[in-house]
């Protein structure tokens, strides 16, 4: 051991208590964030007496490892003061607050360490299992309750930071879609007089999607955009960003919206759409820079620059079908024949500047978070050296 850590068991004791009277209604689970969230899970039937009660600043951990990816099924409970938990996870709280706080303990289990370090020690023939023996012989630094309520202080100010930018995102989401509710739904876009088109006499027609106003059409995405598959990944490569590559290289995942890592040269531009091919099929991310795409992704480039917010806000609408292909794979000809409505130009050049500024700004808290998230990743990196 370290000479600086101690052996977790020294600070925590389990806890079993039984839901015998069922006082207690709240069922919750664990999450692969290492957060509590609410059960899915059918109860109807189900004896709740049971199930364990967890209370506020206890935690939850699941031995079980096997197929649970590589994170540790662990969190401590913050935000509710009592809940029920299935009797497949362990229990335990620490002893004494004044030694271990129990949210700078949380910090350590948030580690890629201490993860690894899981995994590691977890053992079994049939199940692997990470016992409580193996996690009371866990070694970590303890500072003083001072310096632990300190660094805990500087996390939590990253993360009320990373809360605070994401309900702001959300609320400019809300309002991107109510726009665009009001203007290619409800068709209450500005006339040439700059009134409400419907409801002051705009004048509408029949078309395959339902009525539209005069001078719209109906259009393929093939129509409106150029529709390429992804490449190999470029020879030239970075995992990182650096100055021989500072181009971003884009796949289909939906972690960081896809970014697989950096090159020296783009191959498609800003202002362009591309969705996940495979995977999570369907996802789709505006591009607000220059980019290479490589393997299971779809790029649209816009033949109508000011189109491409609209298109991009009716793409994110389809539910994309992928029965229709054995490697559950979404296709160019797929894409290319759907469907959607194609207003007048003269709209989306109004259109288009006016939802560019609310994601301007969504995006200027996105990068934020990113930063911020890194800010956290390299605080609790350094956990191990703060004493």
């Amino acid at each position: 051991m370290k000479s600086n850590y101690k052996k977790l068991g020294e600070f925590i004791r389990p806890i079993s208590v039984r839901n015998i009277d069922e006082s207690v209604g709240l069922l919750l689970g664990l999450s692969v964030q290492k957060k509590f969230i609410s059960s899915i899970a059918n109860t109807i039937g189900t004896d709740m007496r049971t199930y364990k009660i967890i209370v506020k600043n206890q935690f939850a951990y699941i031995a079980d490892t096997s197929r649970r990816g590589d994170k540790i099924g662990i969190a401590l409970l913050e935000n509710y003061d009592r809940a029920i938990i299935s009797q497949a996870y362990d229990i335990f709280e620490v002893i004494d607050t004044q030694q271990l706080s129990p949210e700078y303990l949380m910090m350590w289990f948030r580690r890629p360490e201490f993860d690894r370090y899981a995994r590691f020690k977890s053992h079994g023939s049939v199940r692997e299992l990470f016992s409580w023996e193996d996690l009371c012989e866990t070694e970590l630094p303890v500072p003083s309750i001072e310096k632990q309520l300190e660094i805990v202080a500087e996390y939590n100010t990253l993360q009320n930071r990373i809360s605070l930018n994401k309900q702001l995102i959300n609320t400019l989401e809300a309002t991107a879609q109510a726009i665009y509710k009001q203007w290619f739904v409800d068709f209450e876009f500005p006339d040439q007089n700059g009134l409400p088109y419907k409801s002051n006499g705009g004048e509408m027609i029949d078309s395959p999607l339902g009525e539209i106003p005069k001078g719209w059409e109906v259009q393929t995405i093939g129509d409106m955009a150029e529709i390429k598959a992804g490449g190999d990944r470029p020879k030239t490569f970075s995992e990182n960003k650096t100055d021989k590559c500072p181009i971003p290289i884009y796949s289909n995942g939906v972690t960081n919206n896809g970014l697989y890592g950096y090159t020296d040269k783009h191959n498609y531009p800003k202002n362009t759409i591309t969705i996940s091919a495979r995977g999570t099929i369907g996802f789709s991310v505006l591009r607000n820079e220059d980019f290479d795409a490589i393997v299971r992704l779809l790029v649209l480039i816009p033949k109508f620059s000011n189109s491409v917010i609209y298109l991009w806000q009716n793409i994110k609408k389809i539910e994309f079908d992928n029965s229709g292909s054995v490697q559950n794979q979404l296709t160019i000809p797929q894409v290319s024949v759907l469907s959607i409505i194609m207003p007048e130009r003269e709209v989306l050049k109004k259109y288009q500047p006016l939802l560019m500024l609310v994601y301007q700004k969504i995006n200027i808290y996105l990068t934020e978070n990113q930063k911020l998230v890194e800010f956290q990743s390299l605080l609790l990196s350094r956990l191990s050296t703060l004493i």
